[in-house]
């Protein structure tokens, strides 16, 4: 069980939000389930999701220990990275859904995971995530890290939220990216037009910035690298379409007319770094760019070659 304990400086937000806003690593719906089943307190009283909190509101946040997982080990294969007894890194590969969701209970990291680590694993994400501190998207291939227990799990989450975590990506845009360098600052939240996607929104959002940086032109295309300061669902992504530049095959912020030959956006978690939780030195990995990545960039710069 963990307590976390929080103090409002202004009147007016329901708690459901202020909590998400305050606690990077949890959803809206995860705190709102702690509020009906009395995890969360206002001046030592049980309160309802409703709630709006007022200016010196003492909040105590309890955090229930993990349950049995209801999700079995598969013995799938890992490109494990590195591994020692506080974590691991993981090269996860395109295609792959971290997690378990939507009765999708199966295939999984999380199954992978189970299998290879056993019972080795931080509980902090309840019995659906398992050790994750973080995430990529299905669809995005590259580094991931995992923690085995709850004392990395809580120094790595406090170094993403501290932006002192290194994640640096690779992608290909559509279009001509005119600057060598450039810095996306906009909040993004849940789309107003479709809750499904995310979107630069100004209510209801967190803030994220992504630094671009060119490393070839294309023409029609541009392979950049991108770092992240914040970890917003789908950040990369939805600062690309912002700026005029989705990821080249994305099906959900690109353009209807899909690169179907990319099986999903060509963007890969390159880079990660971080201070390990015990050690505190500071370590960081790499990986190659997958061999779809690799194939496009390829046909590109035959193309370019041929003009």
């Amino acid at each position: 069980m963990e307590k976390i304990n929080l103090k409002c400086e202004i009147s007016g937000a329901r708690i459901d939000k202020f909590i998400c806003e305050k606690l990077e690593d949890i959803t809206r719906s995860s705190v709102q389930k702690l509020i009906e089943e009395g995890n969360v307190k206002v001046n030592a009283a049980i309160v309802s999701k409703n709630y709006k909190c007022k200016a010196g509101d003492e909040l105590e946040i309890i955090i229930p220990d993990a349950q049995p997982l209801d999700v079995k080990a598969e013995n799938i294969p890992l490109e494990i990275i590195y591994e020692d007894d506080d974590l691991l890194v993981v090269n996860k590969p395109k295609g792959m859904v971290v997690h378990p969701a939507n009765g999708n209970y199966e295939g999984t990291l999380v199954n992978a995971l189970l299998y290879h680590c056993g019972d080795s694993l931080s509980g902090i994400n309840g019995v659906i995530r398992p050790g994750i501190v973080h995430r990529i998207d299905k669809d995005t291939s590259g580094l991931l890290i995992v923690a085995k227990n709850d004392a990395a799990h809580n120094s790595l989450a406090s170094q993403i939220k501290e932006h002192s975590f290194t994640r640096a990506y690779e992608a290909v845009l559509y279009g001509n990216l005119k600057e060598d360098e450039i810095t996306v600052n906009q909040p993004i939240g849940r789309s107003p037009k479709d809750r499904k996607k995310m979107a630069v929104v100004y209510k209801n959002s967190k803030n994220a910035v992504t630094h671009f940086k060119v490393i070839k032109r294309y023409g029609d295309f541009t392979h950049v690298r991108c770092v992240l300061e914040t970890g917003r669902t789908h950040q990369i992504r939805v600062h690309s379409a912002y700026i005029g530049h989705p990821v080249a095959g994305d099906e959900v912020y690109g353009p209807k007319k899909v690169i179907t030959s990319l099986g999903g956006q060509c963007l890969h978690a390159k880079q990660i770094g971080f201070v390990h939780p015990k050690t505190g030195e500071y370590m960081e990995f790499e990986s190659e760019l997958p061999e779809y990545f690799k194939r496009f960039l390829k046909k590109l710069d035959n193309k370019s070659n041929n003009i």
